[in-house]
């Protein structure tokens, strides 16, 4: 099958195979999961939980935090990852993930995961969610901010439209949005399924300001992330541009690793070793 790759990103730290290897943990016990979707999302979560985000993981409720929705909720088991990582759950529930009497579901849902923002995984929802929480932490005179994480290809929803209207409508600067467009989504290429291009010029229309950049490089993410708001008195999206199954060469641009119902063990031990662990 032809793959389907972004431009070329720089070469994995230390950190960001730590965290691939966290998300491959909890593919050994369950054999499945999405794990093309989770990979390309790892340096975007790390960036946001290592710099940007404002929290406190002892008190994940704490109303002055700042709000992360993972609105691609099939990509959870970056969110998983991380979160264990920041210390808001232990690290050994990585490894029960999906299992009956586990809170890690297919799907991040409110209540059952602690730093989980919202019940997502019916695409087309965060950022609706998130618009909505921006308004209300201004309502109530809070400095809180509200990132949303969606995927290229759930951009075919168009309640992710209606949402980018009411943000631009109530001038939320403190609303940010950012795409991981990693060019795939479940059966095929984003621009064969439904060509979203010129994204940027897109959501302009819509009243967002707009940015790119490798969602792979550190660095980049870390300082765009550093200036927002992009500009005062209007929402901002960050197209990240970025590789599906990052990290893991046969997963790599292959849109068979979208979703995988079962993992061999043999895949499994090639994909460690590929981050370096024998």
């Amino acid at each position: 099958m032809q793959k389907h790759t972004s431009l070329p990103s720089p070469a994995l730290d230390a950190r960001s195979r730590e965290l691939r290897q966290l998300i491959l943990r909890s593919l050994q016990r369950s054999g499945r999961g999405h794990p093309g979707s989770a990979l390309s999302l790892v340096e975007i979560v790390r960036v946001l939980y290592d710099d940007i985000l404002h929290y406190d993981a002892a008190r994940p409720d704490w109303p002055e935090r700042d709000r992360c929705i993972l609105s691609k909720g099939h990509g959870c088991l970056a969110l998983y990852a991380i979160l264990a990582d920041k210390g808001f759950f232990p690290a050994t529930e990585l490894g029960r993930f999906c299992s009956v009497d586990s809170p890690l579901g297919g799907h991040p849902e409110l209540g059952m995961v602690p730093g989980v923002e919202a019940s997502t995984g019916a695409l087309g929802h965060g950022l609706s969610i998130g618009a909505g929480m921006a308004l209300g932490a201004r309502l109530q005179g809070r400095g809180s901010r509200v990132f949303v994480i969606l995927g290229d290809g759930e951009l075919n929803e168009g309640s992710v439209w209606e949402a980018a209207m009411f943000a631009r409508k109530h001038q939320l600067d403190n609303l940010v949005a950012i795409v991981d467009a990693n060019k795939l989504q479940s059966y095929g290429p984003v621009g064969e399924v439904l060509d979203m291009s010129p994204l940027p010029e897109k959501w302009v229309s819509f009243g967002f300001a707009v940015r790119e950049v490798d969602g792979h490089d550190v660095p980049a993410l870390r300082s765009l992330l550093a200036a927002l708001p992009l500009a005062v008195g209007s929402p901002s999206v960050i197209i990240a541009h970025t590789i599906k199954g990052k990290g893991i060469p046969m997963a790599e641009g292959n849109p068979q690793w979208h979703h995988k119902s079962r993992i061999k063990p043999e895949e499994l031990t090639e994909m460690f070793r590929a981050l370096g662990v024998e």
